[in-house]
């Protein structure tokens, strides 16, 4: 069917598949059928794969050429009340300007002219080729791609779109009327090209109908900019110079979201001051590396840097390749370290560390004394000390209780211990009973030592805690005590960010008591070096030891040593406050810690050049190329392996291409793009023998498997641009972008070439319009109705008023009716070609 034409050979018979503009190479007429079937759709997958990858090093030229900016003169602004980031309230402060960098491309007319049309190169140059080959003559394969792959985009990526986001999850398009300019355009576009083959001048494309084609996408290009920038809201005129610019500033969306985070700064480079907070909490951490911590603030900034829907499309190619990952892979120890300090900004704590470090969450048996120290008055006789199980409880664990003298001695002052607990499955506390001697004699304080030895083999994962010893101080009086500082000085670096100043109770320890504190200014001033203050430290009845903290402030600026002084007064229940009753503290400048940020600094900007989109040397092209999952072989999965091997050929002969930092990108975008439409010119002879080997359509072949695999990049980068972004623009406005650009260029540029050179020759450039015709209305209807869905979503409170995610019911609704939608455009189609069905015009 739709395959008249034969290969004819200098020998033997003909084939009764046509021969193509490249294939085929060998003769291939005594293959067996079933296997040159299985070829040629295997030949057809691999060159789909090829596609998407070198699509991917197009579209990161694209990203470099669209990263250009500019510096732009503002003046101060601040939020509104609401925090809403679109509606800004402005506020001109001359004697405070700033200038911001921006970028030169506005996102609207980079989408469209490069990002919209990078991905859509294999269809337009597929249509492009297909018409030079051909003599100048229309094809069935090209145009038919091209509104086989509009009606896939639209119906059915729309429906990976929509089932990307979690359960009742909703994103809506932000810039609307940019959105309606686009779709507009895109139903324009295809009921242009219905009256032209129709109604015009039927089954005939003149010269002047395909230049109005052409130029329909400057047109499209120069709406959807006025759009974007208001030119049509009323509002223009209102602005000033400054107002104008902060339009830029924040229609600009990767600056605009990077405004919000707090790790980079509103002209989107790192705020290394911020950065260092973030380092100083990670290194609160025991034991954790300095790569380790590199790898931890790379990962904040990735995750803080707002990308553009272009980097996620390229990195989900990279994932489906084998290729190195978009962020780094953190280990689940590492995983956990990182969500702790992105739960607590305020910064972390010590149980918060306790939390991260795992005692009674970690995998395994902890066991340890319930407080490192406790004590007892000499006539308690006898009192009960706990000893506690953490973590997996499901085995016996046996531990061994032993005392040790220290100036109290067993026998004497106390009854010694050896004593074997065993804590069956499930129990998590043990008592042990500690025995005191009353000797009826003044004595000092005395104290003596609990220890707990694992009695269970290593390799039953049981370990001790961080509580291994008890201190017990025997008291010989009913005496309150004497509340005082246990030194009389302490140093604390800068950067600590906080200090723990012990305060000891002596000389008895009844009852509850307390002791107010506050801090004195020296040379280091409150709220500025530390957080000062003061308050009221409280002994519970035999407790002997508090901590009191007290915040330190980094201000990251290289200053001398800076002192204050920490004060205790007023005890009540009896206390005295004891001779030791100020402490000073000094504040140590932080050399040494300059010194190792400086150096963390350096690790996490090697961190992020790891995970760049594109390469800048021939020599990382080709390491990258031959190495899988980037070269990190520790976090490689067996898909990334597998990828990796089906994809090599391609990687490796890929990185030939000019990298982007050559001339700006601008020769790795013609080279690769030249490198499509070889591919493409393939693709074509595949798809087309393919079909003739099976039985199919050249028409059938184009709007299910051509237009299937041309579209590949779009297919992988869908759900992640969905997922990673705020709104549902880089997902939608992109869709009706591509579907506009595709038409307009894939079919107007091809045509105008062809009218042009059949003007020249005097003859007349002939489309059949049937086939095309009928699926070009049928596209348009489809769209009309995937259209008003979507807007019936944003307005329905039942589809939580967003195009794309919503209650679980509903968002299953939407893509069935779509990709009924799709299924019945592709049946209607084979019906018509099969002349089951004729169309009434």
């Amino acid at each position: 069917m739709g395959h008249e034409n034969v290969s004819r050979y200098p020998w033997g018979p003909p084939d009764t598949c046509a021969i193509g503009l490249v294939l085929p190479i060998i003769d291939e007429r005594l293959w067996n059928p079933t296997f040159r079937i299985a070829y040629y759709f295997a030949s057809l997958l691999y060159f789909f794969l090829g596609t998407a990858i070198i699509t991917q090093i197009f579209m990161s030229a694209i990203d470099r050429i669209t990263s250009h900016t500019k510096k732009v003169y503002l003046a101060n602004y601040r939020a509104k009340k609401d925090g809403s980031m679109d509606s800004l309230d402005y506020v001109l402060k001359e004697d405070e300007p700033e200038i911001i960098e921006v970028r030169v491309w506005n996102d609207t007319v980079a989408n469209l002219i490069l990002m919209a049309f990078g991905t859509a190169s294999p269809e337009i140059l597929l249509s492009i080729v297909e018409t030079v080959a051909h003599n100048f003559e229309s094809g069935k394969l090209g145009p038919a791609t091209i509104v086989g792959s509009a009606a896939f985009n639209l119906l059915i990526i729309t429906s990976v779109c929509m089932l990307a986001l979690p359960d009742e999850e909703v994103k809506r398009v932000h810039r609307l009327r940019v959105f309606v300019v686009t779709g507009l355009f895109s139903l324009l576009a295809y009921v242009w090209l219905f009256s032209i083959l129709h109604w015009i001048s039927p089954n005939e494309i003149e010269l002047w109908e395909a230049s109005v084609t052409f130029a329909l996408f400057p047109i499209l290009i120069l709406f959807a900019y006025l759009t974007d920038r208001n030119y049509f809201s009323g509002m223009r005129s209102e602005q000033t110079k400054a107002q104008i610019e902060l339009d830029t500033l924040y229609n600009n969306q990767s600056v605009k979201s990077a405004v919000q985070k707090n790790l980079v700064k509103a002209n989107g480079e790192i705020h290394k001051e911020n950065l260092l907070k973030f380092v100083k909490e990670a290194k609160k951490i025991p034991n954790l590396k300095d790569e380790e911590i590199a790898l931890l603030a790379a990962t904040k900034l990735l995750e803080d840097t707002s990308h553009s829907s272009n980097w996620h499309r390229i990195n989900s190619v990279r994932q489906a390749t084998g290729s190195r990952k978009s962020k780094p892979v953190l280990s689940c120890k590492l995983q956990q370290v990182y969500d702790i300090i992105k739960d607590h900004p305020e910064g972390l704590k010590l149980n918060d560390i306790s939390t991260v470090l795992g005692s009674p969450t970690d995998k395994g048996t902890v066991v340890e004394f319930h407080s490192p120290n406790v004590a007892v008055k000499e006539n308690i006789g006898q009192f009960d000390v706990t000893v506690c199980r953490y973590g997996d409880l499901r085995s016996e664990v046996k531990v061994r209780v032993d005392s040790v003298d220290g100036s109290a001695k067993q026998g004497e002052d106390y009854v010694p211990i050896r004593e074997v607990l065993i804590f069956s499955p499930f129990e998590n506390e043990k008592k042990v009973t500690v025995k005191i001697i009353d000797d009826n004699k003044w004595e000092p304080d005395e104290e003596f030592f609990l220890r707990l030895t694992l009695l269970t083999k290593r390799d039953e994962n049981v370990r001790l805690g961080n509580y291994p010893i008890m201190e017990v101080t025997i008291i010989d009086d009913d005496e309150p005590g004497i509340i005082m500082f246990q030194k009389r000085g302490l140093v604390v670096k800068e950067s600590a960010g906080s200090i723990s100043i012990p305060v000891v109770r002596l000389r008895g320890a009844d009852g509850t008591v307390s002791a107010k504190w506050k801090t004195v200014d020296k040379s280091a001033i409150a709220g500025r070096d530390y957080i000062g203050g003061e308050g009221e430290i409280i002994f519970k009845h035999n407790e002997i030891k508090q901590n009191l903290d007290i915040s330190i402030i980094d201000d990251l600026a290289p200053e001398k040593d800076e002192y204050f002084e920490v004060v205790l007064s007023d005890p009540t229940g009896g206390a005295k406050v004891g001779y030791i009753n100020r402490i000073l503290i000094t504040i140590s400048n932080d050399d040494d810690f300059n010194s190792v940020a400086h150096r963390l600094m350096v690790l996490t900007g090697a961190n992020l050049d790891a995970f760049r989109v594109h390469s800048e040397t021939w020599a990382e092209q080709f390491r990258l190329a031959m190495s899988v999952n980037g070269g990190d072989i520790e976090n490689a999965t067996f898909s990334d392996y597998t990828l990796h091997f089906f994809s090599f050929f391609w990687k490796v002969l890929f990185a030939f291409v000019p990298p982007v930092a050559i001339f700006d990108g601008w020769l790795c975008f013609f080279v690769s793009l030249t490198l499509i439409g070889i591919i493409t010119t393939i693709i074509q002879d595949l798809a087309t023998v393919f079909g003739c080997l099976i039985g199919l359509d050249d028409t059938m072949t184009a709007i299910t498997i051509v237009a299937l695999g041309t579209t590949l990049p779009d297919i992988l980068g869908a759900r992640m641009v969905t997922r990673a972004e705020e709104h549902a623009d880089g997902a939608l406005i992109h869709i009706s972008g591509s579907i506009a650009v595709n038409v307009l260029i894939g079919v107007g540029v091809p045509w105008f070439v062809a009218a042009l050179w059949h003007r020249g020759h005097g003859s007349v450039f002939r489309v059949p319009a049937v086939g095309l015709g009928f699926s070009v209305l049928l596209f348009s209807t489809a769209s009309i109705i995937a259209a008003a869905l979507l807007f019936i979503r944003r307005r329905a409170k039942i589809f939580g008023k967003a195009e794309l995610g919503g209650p679980v019911i509903t968002r299953y609704l939407t893509v069935f009716i779509l990709v009924s939608l799709w299924l019945l455009y592709v049946f209607l189609n084979f019906l018509q070609i099969n002349h089951v069905i004729n169309p009434p015009f």
